[in-house]
């Protein structure tokens, strides 16, 4: 009885919600940040006092999971709820001269679908699902705006030759930042559609993947970081010298503008209808010159992106709404990125698609954690590297690699709640969790011949 009343006071709660205003969402996601590259999840090399606000004021999610260990498919499940062995999106396939293989117009992504529900949504920052014009292209998703850049490859370097607003193609004189551009545009957005419910995706661009920022935020942090003065990273054509110093500019940069956008919702007296979720797509790079050991920006895990392990996948995520979420709380409920689109469709109000591997966590961001639905697991699949999959399941974690030499490879096995960084495999010692993980994996994936795995 307990439970049943439970369950059904979260639902009159959440009804509650979704009868009211419908609430805005925005959602910042930015590019390949570690678990540890935010002084509320750990950094100490340099601050980030906008995200630590959103923490302070509002919910820590310490167990929350990027779709993907890399750009293309982790942006792809978000969109449309299916996890990576059921994607249309499962790697970074290329199409020159600019974009990335397209999203399929039949794919049924979060613009659609709360699109339905008079929802206005607007796109600031890297796509990556298909090129200028294409079947993927932002404009034919669902977004009925877009500013930024279309394509991951030019995304990489911060003075592009051009960006995209909406269908029109805007040159540059590569002399202006993109960050700048972008939030600029994001802020007007929210700013028009103020008395509107509108859903604003902000995938900023930053920290990926050229170390580059205007010299006049380097400068202090070079005097702080003197000894990369003769390092130098490399990136697409850019040299960057110190790129340790460019990167906790870029990252202080960044934050700042979290910073406004929180700061326009209370200035716009729409901050307590408005959820914000902040997360990054998958762990830290080691690309143009970024050194994440000295920033230790997974923090205590361990591996990076392009891993499965946990440095690959798990994000610093931190939920922000006032007078909704309880402030300075914390969940260890497990989630992902493909959660995101039953979550808002719940809080909205919306019929969310069938076949969702997504589970709305919405209860646990209203406090109301009895009614929240559990799974049995999360499954990963990443086609680089040999073939990689991956469950988290309960407190337990499996990884198998060489998948495509080998379907069945050794499992192994992790117990998280007492092995974090993952440097004890204990498969060994509980044969019967790993002949669960491998049913997982196999029942989890689904053929895609675009993406080649374990067929």
């Amino acid at each position: 009885m307990k439970i049943f009343l439970s369950t059904l006071t979260s639902f009159l709660f959440l009804s509650s919600v979704a009868m009211a205003k419908k609430p805005n969402f925005i959602y910042i996601m930015v590019d390949d940040a570690g678990y540890g590259d935010f002084s509320c999840f750990g950094q100490k090399k340099f601050k980030t006092p906008n995200v630590d606000r959103m923490a302070k004021e509002g919910m820590k999610m310490t167990d929350f999971y990027s779709s993907s260990t890399v750009c293309a498919p982790s942006r792809s499940s978000l969109m449309t709820g299916h996890h990576s062995g059921h994607g249309f999106i499962r790697g970074n396939k290329e199409i020159r001269p600019e974009g990335q293989h397209p999203l399929p117009l039949k794919a049924i992504t979060i613009p659609e679908v709360l699109k339905e529900s008079g929802y206005i949504s607007g796109m600031f920052g890297k796509w990556g699902l298909g090129a200028p014009g294409s079947e993927g292209d932002p404009m034919n998703q669902g977004f009925d705006r877009f500013y930024g850049l279309n394509c991951q490859r030019q995304s990489h370097n911060f003075y592009p030759s051009h960006v995209w607003s909406d269908r029109k193609k805007v040159t540059l004189d590569r002399k202006h930042y993109s960050h700048n551009l972008i939030a600029d545009e994001c802020l007007k957005f929210i700013r028009k559609n103020k008395d509107n419910p509108f859903f604003c995706y902000v995938p900023f661009t930053i920290p990926h993947a050229a170390m580059q920022s205007p010299e006049k935020r380097i400068a202090p942090w070079r005097k702080k970081f003197p000894e990369f003065e003769k390092v130098t990273g490399k990136y697409g054509g850019s040299v960057i010298t110190n790129p340790v110093a460019a990167f906790a500019a870029m990252m202080e940069h960044m934050d700042e503008d979290v910073g406004r956008i929180l700061n326009l919702l209370e200035e716009l007296k729409i901050d307590e209808n408005t959820l914000v979720i902040f997360t990054s797509d998958n762990g830290p790079h080691k690309e143009g010159g970024h050194k994440p050991d000295f920033f230790d920006s997974n923090g205590p895990l361990k591996g990076y992106k392009r891993d499965l392990y946990e440095g690959g996948i798990r994000v610093a995520t931190v939920a922000w709404w006032p007078g909704k979420i309880e402030s300075g709380t914390s969940s260890s409920h497990i989630a992902a990125g493909w959660d995101l689109m039953p979550t808002l469709c719940e809080l909205s109000g919306t019929p969310a698609p069938d076949g969702l591997d997504g589970v709305s966590f919405a209860p646990t961001l209203l406090g109301q954690a009895q009614g929240q639905e559990k799974r049995q697991y999360l499954y990963w699949e990443f086609h680089e590297q040999g073939g990689k999959q991956a469950v988290r399941m309960g407190k337990w974690k499996g990884i198998r690699l060489n998948v495509r030499k080998n379907p069945n490879s050794p499992v192994e096995l992790y117990d998280l709640s007492k092995d974090i960084g993952e440097k004890n495999d204990i498969s060994s010692k509980y044969p019967e969790i790993v002949s669960k993980m491998e049913t997982a994996m196999k029942d989890s994936h689904q053929g895609n011949p675009i993406f080649p795995f374990i067929e």
